[in-house]
């Protein structure tokens, strides 16, 4: 079984005059700096930035309280783009909650991925695993490129990545940060994957809790019905120093370990994730992965 979005409920592209809402659904942000510089980018593609009042806003170390970050979530005044302020902590918070997702456009990734999944179960379309507001104006032009083509309908190049295991799949993309979408394991907020091209991506982790990670995927019999798998970026995440005489494993053995077995196409270092250059994917959409040459293509939905 694949994800249920229909062709009707494919999200419209944006136009130039449509509006943005910050969201602060996870840590709070104390420097407004990046976050304005963010939607000064979005202002230059002719979107307009509604008022944000997320800076300084603070519950213990979440940007505001559940109620809060909530209604923020889910406004009585939608905008077509609902884009994030800042990753850290607190979005899963908010699943405890009914949620009445709108139709539109979500950007953000890392502590987002449990929204963007989330959104994505419920069967809406719209969904983008991309720079948040406080990193989007330090991405390279190449990737604020492919944001802008994916908000407003234009085709994006393939992704490029390295061949791990020859093959190729096609199926719907599922990209998430690893460590977030683990602990929605179990849950209603965890899409169906059988089918799908699954993409990871994680930061500071050492490689035996990736290990431990991908085991619970395994054991929970969630990687075994894959058509494809990509790796992004697992920045920060190689082992502690070690002494010459000590042996352990780089986070680069254990992805390969944990999924070579797998008899699927897998593709490593995707420009996807906690990099400068975090390549945008739309949750949902159809893609092929060619294991042979290392590439995402997005195929018509």
């Amino acid at each position: 079984m694949m994800i249920n979005i229909s062709s009707h409920a494919i999200t419209k592209p944006l136009q130039k005059g449509d509006e943005v809402i910050t969201v602060a659904a996870s840590s709070a942000l104390n420097d407004d700096g990046p976050l304005l510089k963010g939607l000064k980018v979005l202002e230059t593609w002719g979107l307009v930035c509604r008022p944000q009042f997320v800076t300084e806003r603070h519950w213990g170390y979440l940007a505001g309280n559940d109620s809060i970050r909530y209604s923020e979530l889910h406004p009585k005044d939608p905008a077509p783009l609902l884009a994030f302020a800042r990753g850290g902590w607190g979005a899963a918070r908010l699943l405890e909650r009914p949620q009445p997702w709108a139709p539109g456009w979500l950007l953000g990734y890392s502590d987002v991925t449990s929204l963007l999944l989330s959104r994505l179960s419920a069967g809406f379309d719209g969904g983008i695993h991309g720079p948040l507001l406080t990193s989007l104006a330090n991405e390279p032009l190449w990737s604020k490129e492919r944001l802008r083509a994916l908000l407003f309908g234009s085709p994006v190049p393939d992704l490029v990545g390295e061949s791990w295991r020859d093959g190729i799949a096609t199926g719907p993309l599922i990209i998430a940060n690893l460590t977030v979408a683990s602990h929605l394991i179990g849950s209603s907020h965890m899409p169906e994957l059988k089918d799908s091209i699954l993409i990871l991506e994680d930061v500071d982790e050492a490689p035996y809790r990736i290990d431990r990670m991908l085991t619970q995927w395994r054991l929970a019999g969630l990687l075994q019905g894959l058509a494809g798998i990509g790796f992004g970026s697992f920045t920060d995440c190689e082992p502690d120093k070690i002494t010459p005489s000590e042996k352990t494993f780089t986070f680069q053995d254990v992805l390969r370990e944990r999924t070579q077995n797998l008899g699927i196409p897998i593709i490593g270092n995707l420009p996807v994730g906690h990099l400068c250059g975090n390549a945008a994917l739309p949750e949902g959409r159809l893609a092929r992965l060619n294991g042979k040459e290392g590439t995402i293509t997005l195929l018509p939905f």
